[in-house]
């Protein structure tokens, strides 16, 4: 499956906080930047860090089998072995989760892993991973 790479901007209150989360711990790299904000190859996407220090903010949550999952976060379905190896490296990295790594939906149509956590702006990240990608849209 061939997919457009999509472009996300988003609020942070610190640009360098931002380079040192998506670059050294996330291991994304960074393309153009300014003074008010900076691009980051993410997965083959784009996004970008705009600082806005008076719109960052925790998002509402809705509940999803159980978790209280934040309404407003962007990732990437990443594959399972790769789903594994970054949630290794967040957990040796000390990373909070707001949503612990685990499988949501077992046995149901799009069984998934997922993990969640924030960026240094309180910007929620989903990290999710299939057996089979063409769960990603099962009923």
């Amino acid at each position: 499956m061939s997919i457009q790479p999509f472009h996300l901007a988003f609020p942070t209150h610190d640009l360098n906080a931002s380079r040192a989360f998506y670059l050294d711990l996330l291991g994304c790299t960074e393309g153009r930047a300014s003074d008010h904000w900076v691009d980051f190859d993410f997965y083959g996407h784009q996004i970008v860090a705009h600082l806005a220090p008076e719109e960052c903010s925790m998002a509402k949550t809705s509940d999803v089998d159980g978790d209280n999952v934040p309404c407003r976060h962007f990732g990437v379905v990443l594959n399972m072995e790769q789903w594994h190896q970054l949630a290794d490296r967040l957990k040796a990295a000390k990373t909070e989760f707001i949503i612990e790594p685990h499988i949501r939906f077992k046995g149901e149509p799009g069984e998934q892993a997922t993990m969640f956590f924030l960026d240094p702006s309180g910007n929620a990240i989903e990290f999710k991973a299939f057996e089979n990608m063409s769960s990603l849209f099962a009923k």
